[in-house]
């Protein structure tokens, strides 16, 4: 079964951002795209009890009122989600992908990355979701759930998509990201981009033999691959590294064994997310 791209969107600004990700894949590596809308069973069953103290006859009329006003809301949420879905396949199609499904489902969204993901060879989402706080520069809260659910890729979508050229990879030498090396050595759609792979760490011995055995794995694969050490805190260090440098992405472990650990998982992982304005590829 060839593995799909699975792209979750939910009509927020970051939706034809992750549909451009997705679409960029597709055209790196053949694989078919899925476009995926979850629609939220809390959002659908929403409803305040008003049958209180009414008398029997017409509490009977409300509740029956309200049993309509319930399906028609069901009927309405259901109507937008395939909306959005036809908007994310027509930025998929126009990019040049003609093999785009759809799908619409409801409940929640890990249930929804438990059922797919034997389908899935990577899973894109929104940096934040549709009802994110732009002004706390709130993180979707849905990112972290997805990406301690899965062991797929999981590519978190920054606000536009720009065509991605340079991908840096923060290495540990934890197991996480030795992963995350392996995938992309063995993925068609990092060859012929250049990769280069830092750590965060003082300059000894150790460190830049741990680098090197990096670099051999991407080189082996045929990528060129340049390698650096730089010293500071992590998430500023590396942030920083992707702006006067410009990178086009981020690929890290989900989890380390040092400073970088706590980068992902917890209040410090947001900030590396959420101060990093490219598209952010993690793997558990």
């Amino acid at each position: 079964m060839t593995q799909k791209i699975i792209a979750f969107v939910d009509g927020s600004a970051y939706s034809a951002s992750v549909c451009a990700h997705a679409a960029w894949i597709a055209t790196r590596s053949g694989a078919p795209v899925e476009l995926l809308h979850v629609l939220d069973r809390s959002a659908s069953a929403e409803k305040q009890d008003l049958s209180g103290a009414i008398q029997l006859g017409a509490r009977s009329t409300l509740l029956s009122h309200l049993a309509d006003l319930d399906a028609e809301r069901s009927k309405l949420l259901a109507e937008h989600g395939r909306a959005i879905l036809d908007d994310g396949r027509a930025i998929v199609e126009q990019a040049g992908v003609t093999n785009v499904t759809t799908r619409l489902r409801q409940g929640d969204i890990v249930e929804a990355v438990a059922d797919i993901e034997t389908e899935a060879r990577v899973i894109l989402i929104g940096k934040r979701g549709e009802a994110a706080d732009f002004a706390k520069g709130h993180l979707g809260s849905n990112m972290e759930r997805i990406v301690r659910a899965t062991k797929r890729p999981v590519l978190v979508a920054s606000r536009a998509f720009r065509p991605i050229l340079k991908v840096l990879v923060a290495w540990d030498g934890g197991a996480s990201v030795r992963r995350a090396v392996d995938h992309l050595a063995g993925s068609e759609v990092f060859q012929g981009l250049a990769i280069h792979v830092v750590t965060v760490a003082r300059d000894t011995s150790d460190a830049r033999a741990s680098l090197a055995e990096a670099e051999a794995v991407l080189s082996g694969a045929g990528i060129k691959t340049t390698t650096a050490i730089i010293d500071g805190q992590p998430e500023t260090a590396l942030s920083k590294l992707v702006e006067t440098d410009g990178f086009d992405m981020l690929v890290m472990g989900a989890y380390g064994h040092s400073r970088i650990r706590n980068l992902i998982i917890g209040s410090t992982s947001s900030e590396m997310v959420r101060s990093c304005k490219v598209p952010v590829v993690l793997l558990r």
